[in-house]
């Protein structure tokens, strides 16, 4: 049960400035004026299959009987062991209807990781979608469950969207599940959800949401009705997204970014197109061609990495022009980020003759009909930013956290009168957010949308969330003229050095990665006399530098090693230490033969570097950086 955290005592009651009090309410109206209007498409047998919302709530009134017919009742938590996928929205929508609370578990991890959240939030039942090998060559999340019995006592029952019933005793199909309930319905049983929309608060816990754990043990964040309800009207309030969207998603749903655009979804007027994934977004992004993709910045470091380098490879003129448009970029992107006007006569023809190719190039790629992308999970390179904005592709960049059910901040679309997105800031806050600093940087933060608090971890709900509800965000940051906020650092990423000195490393990686050698890269040097960096490279262009200097034939572990290879990183180096006080400059690096995972262990689940995991792993590395 729910224990030990409570809304904080000073807090405001927002629920008067909502039409709905809980998520049951808003997904019952929203179905009843939507009817038969498409709500979602997901790809079935290698077609796409619509679905009405009238379709929608037929399915998920069933299957909220059928977890009732499992015992399910208000305040249980169940978990959601699944990749991203229609069947996901449906058994949480469910869960709702039925007064239970969602559990998400992304579907990259370990058993282990598993076993740990379902025990902390002692969920009774597990839904996994199938037992295949995952994209990192993971056992199937079923034979994962399974590995871990023994340590979740608490468990029930495993439900699951694509296995057969016969496989173990606590095993259920989802389409039993879902006929359990249709059964049950067709008795004369009156549908839950009526009753659930009456009883349940804005304050009740909707979710516990577990942290990707960059920073030590994750914990459970408890999101409210209210949370979710208030982020799915105040997308729209900030024309964040537009009646009439389509959003193709691929984000892992237990994360919040991907959590709020589905409950944004499920009370709007927005069509969601489900990804196969990610390997196949591009496909499936020009078979249904959405208006809006939210995105991590990964998605669009590779986008343009891959721009880069094909434009530079290119033969004669093609590649030429490529080369003095992209020279001339630099000198652009480096006024920008410094508040100078460019001048240059030769760079409106560098835009018309060669980015407004590369933007019909990568809007084409996308299906053609993008209004808007938007990024959040972690901060976006300035460099990128502004080279999908001169080729006329808009990047909203937000922030938000997984204790404020994501969104605070947005940048949005100023081409029809609006503010204006300005790129370098996480835009203006969402209706109802109040913003402070504290005096040591700190970024604090009210509103609807601020968790609960943490499950079953009182000290650390008061060491984080005030008695008169402000949330202290760990980040730091300013707030500029015109309501935008800028985020500079993470108050416990900052490094220090054995001098004194801080070092915000983030906007250092972020300008580092925008280099198509660079995969991932690590700031490290806390309590150390410098600054130093462990970078992995990207092995096509690993070998093309090789290559060229004759190395062609050398193992990769030798190419990444040599000179030529170690020279190249060097000059990125440089170029950035140049625009850096000396003592946040990288002095020494490393770099590595393989790339970073989160099934190696540092990288989180939403491409997240976690710079503490990379510092203990490479620590005889580093040693030997400093020892000379």
């Amino acid at each position: 049960m729910e224990t030990t955290e409570t809304q904080a005592a000073g807090a405001r009651d927002y629920s008067k400035d909502f039409p709905v009090r809980n998520i049951v309410e808003m997904a019952l109206a929203h179905a009843k004026e939507a009817g038969g209007k498409t709500a979602a498409r997901s790809k079935v047998n290698g077609a796409w299959k619509e679905m009405t919302w009238n379709e929608i709530l037929t399915r998920v009134e069933a299957l909220a009987e059928g977890f009732v017919n499992l015992g399910v009742k208000k305040g249980d938590r169940v978990a959601i062991f699944a990749d991203t996928c229609i069947e996901w929205i449906l058994s949480n929508m469910a869960l709702i209807f039925a007064g239970a609370s969602c559990v998400p578990i992304y579907g990259s991890d370990t058993p282990e990781e598993v076993a740990f959240i379902v025990q902390d939030s002692d969920a009774k039942i597990i839904v996994v979608d199938n037992d295949a090998a995952d994209r990192h060559k993971l056992p199937g999340r079923f034979s994962r469950v399974k590995a871990v019995m023994d340590k979740m006592p608490s468990v029930e029952k495993v439900v699951a969207f694509e296995l057969p019933t016969n496989d173990a005793d606590k095993l259920m199909s989802f389409s039993d599940l879902e006929a359990s309930g249709r059964k049950s319905l067709d008795e004369g049983r009156a549908p839950i959800g009526p009753a659930m929309a009456s009883a349940i608060q804005w304050d009740d816990m909707a979710t516990i949401l577990y942290t990707s754990g960059t920073t030590g043990r994750p914990k459970g964040v408890i999101l409210t009705h209210g949370n979710w309800v208030s982020q799915s009207f105040n997308v729209m309030r900030a024309k964040i997204l537009i009646p009439g969207d389509h959003l193709l998603l691929f984000l892992p749903l237990a994360h919040s970014f991907g959590l709020e655009v589905a409950y944004a979804w499920m009370g709007q007027d927005l069509t969601m197109s489900f990804a196969e994934s990610i390997d196949k977004l591009l496909d499936n992004a020009r078979e249904v061609k959405p208006t809006v993709l939210p995105a991590v910045p990964r998605v669009f470091e590779k986008a343009f990495n891959k721009v880069v380098a094909q434009g530079r490879a290119a033969e004669g003129v093609q590649g030429r022009a490529f080369d003095w448009a992209m020279g001339l970029f630099d000198e652009y992107a480096a006024a920008r980020a410094e508040g100078r006007k460019y001048r240059s006569l030769q760079w409106p023809l560098a835009r018309k003759v060669v980015f407004e190719k590369i933007s019909q190039k990568v809007g084409d790629i996308f299906g053609g009909k993008i209004r808007c992308f938007i990024s959040g999970g972690a901060p976006l390179a300035l460099r990128i930013a502004y080279f999908f904005d001169i080729c006329g592709l808009l990047i909203c960049e937000g922030f938000g956290m997984t204790e404020t059910a994501a969104s605070t901040h947005a940048n949005l679309d100023g081409r029809d009168g609006r503010m204006e997105n300005r790129i370098g800031t996480c835009g203006p806050g969402l209706p109802g957010l109040e913003v402070k600093i504290a005096e040591d940087g700190e970024i604090l933060f009210r509103g609807p949308m601020i968790m609960k608090g943490y499950y079953n971890l009182p000290q650390e709900t008061a060491d984080t969330l005030s008695e008169d509800g402000w949330l202290k965000s760990g980040d730091i940051g300013e707030v500029d003229e015109k309501g935008c906020l800028k985020i500079t650092d993470r108050k416990k990423d900052l490094i220090k050095t054995s001098g004194g000195k801080y070092v915000a490393p983030a906007e250092i990686e972020n300008e580092l990665k925008t280099n198509p050698i660079v995969s991932q890269v690590s700031l490290q040097g806390d309590r150390r006399k410098f600054v130093s960096a462990i970078f992995t490279l990207d092995k096509e262009e690993v070998q093309k530098v090789a290559a060229a200097a004759g190395l062609g034939d050398k193992p990769y572990s030798e190419q990444v090693q040599s000179a030529p290879v170690t020279a190249a990183v060097q000059k990125i180096i440089d170029g950035v230490n140049a625009r850096q006080p000396s003592y946040a400059t990288i002095k020494k690096f490393v770099l590595l033969d393989h790339d970073w995972s989160q099934e190696t262990g540092e990288m989180t689940p939403t491409l997240k570097v976690k710079r503490r995991v990379v510092g203990e792993k490479y620590k005889a590395q580093l040693d030997a950086l400093y020892r000379d």
